[in-house]
């Protein structure tokens, strides 16, 4: 998400030029408008015609530039659709003061924004749009003798780019061609503006022959931001057909990832799924019973899904929103799972919604009957 603004103070009013530039960014800005607030933007709109004697003679589409008061704020999950209802509080030879107006807000095309208090909330929104966290920071490559499956990993989302299988491999040359597959696999997916960590994972010495075998061909071939970036590739020994879960949740996996931001979130369910066995007293999950402990004010960390907070059902998603906020207003942290990101999935299987406890809860079910 592209911004144009001046500095921003908290608790004043101010225009932010905004323009979404993938989905997710429309999600952001979804939470950062209210009713209240301005809209400015170009849209089309259907003009009919006269002749000189006052007869029509059709109509035609020309583009104006509205500005409205928010009255109501819409989002589509599925097609990633922002709609915005409101007044026109601008005078237009096309479009009367006052007049209600519902405008579309797309991919790659600017619209002003103004508020007239911008709340810590809505800062907050603001530096969460530009801070990218959908672009992976760190990629995964596990592998065994014949097999190798490389992930790029984001805050947001855990994408499977590659898998890389050759089970005709019989001898060192035939070895070397595996090699040299997920070789171009890396090349193609790993791009080192955006990816603070490479971790090379195996049973055995697949891990350690790759990496020689990858920085041998980067320099043989002059690549080298591979080269100037050799630090940042690691490798960590696994078990045999290790998921991408398993080898996640390793803690020594867990300490070489932990600057970038995929770790957070993944390093949130971890605690979340340790404390729930270690200490279930202290960790709960299911809507009735996290919604009880934070009437309570127990609730450390929020863990909840995308699904619910995106909900096509506007009093769901409102429900959940409010939660979201209001976790965060009394001091703890709340995390937004990803469908697409491997803790996300973890958590839909637990109705897609958990805590961590401030303090232990053993009669939580009993008082949420």
């Amino acid at each position: 998400m592209r911004l144009f603004a001046k500095k921003i103070d908290i608790n004043q009013p101010g225009t932010v030029k905004i323009t979404p530039e993938e989905p997710e960014d429309l999600w952001v800005v979804y939470n950062l408008i209210s009713p209240g607030d301005v809209v400015v933007t170009d849209t089309t709109r259907k003009v009919s015609q006269t002749t000189a004697s006052g007869k029509g003679k059709g109509s035609t589409r020309v583009t104006i530039k509205l500005e409205i008061r928010i009255t109501d704020v819409d989002y589509e999950k599925d097609s990633s659709i922002l709609r915005v209802k409101g007044r026109n509080v601008s005078h237009n030879e096309h479009v009367v003061v006052g007049a209600f107006h519902t405008l579309e807000l797309e991919q790659n095309k600017q619209f002003d924004l103004t508020k007239k208090v911008w709340d810590s909330n809505s800062i907050y929104a603001l530096r969460e749009g530009r801070d990218k966290s959908s672009v992976a920071d760190l990629a995964v490559i596990l592998m065994q003798q014949n097999l190798a499956r490389l992930y790029l990993v984001s805050g947001k989302t855990t994408k499977l780019c590659e898998n890389v299988e050759d089970f005709s491999t019989s001898n060192k040359k035939d070895s070397n061609k595996f090699f040299e597959n997920v070789f171009r696999a890396f090349v193609k997916y790993v791009d080192f503006d955006a990816v603070k960590c490479v971790v090379i994972g195996s049973p055995g010495t697949v891990k350690d022959e790759f990496r020689g075998y990858l920085l041998t061909e980067s320099q043989k071939l002059k690549i080298k931001r591979i080269e100037e970036n050799k630090s940042r590739i690691l490798v960590m020994g696994t078990a045999k057909n290790v998921s991408l879960e398993g080898f996640l949740k390793d803690n020594a996996v867990m300490n070489l990832i932990k600057g970038t931001k995929a770790a957070m979130e993944i390093r949130a369910y971890n605690e979340f799924s340790d404390m729930l066995f270690s200490n279930p007293d202290r960790a709960c999950y299911g809507p009735k019973n996290v919604e009880t402990a934070h009437d309570l004010k127990a609730i450390e960390t929020l863990l909840i899904t995308d699904d619910l907070v995106r909900s096509a059902e506007p009093a769901t998603r409102r429900k959940y929103i409010e939660l979201v906020k209001s976790v965060k207003n009394v001091g703890g942290k709340a995390f937004v799972y990803s469908s697409k990101h491997v803790s996300g999935q973890q958590l839909a299987t637990l109705t897609g919604i958990a805590a961590i406890l401030r303090f232990p809860l053993p009669d939580l079910d009993d008082m949420v009957m």
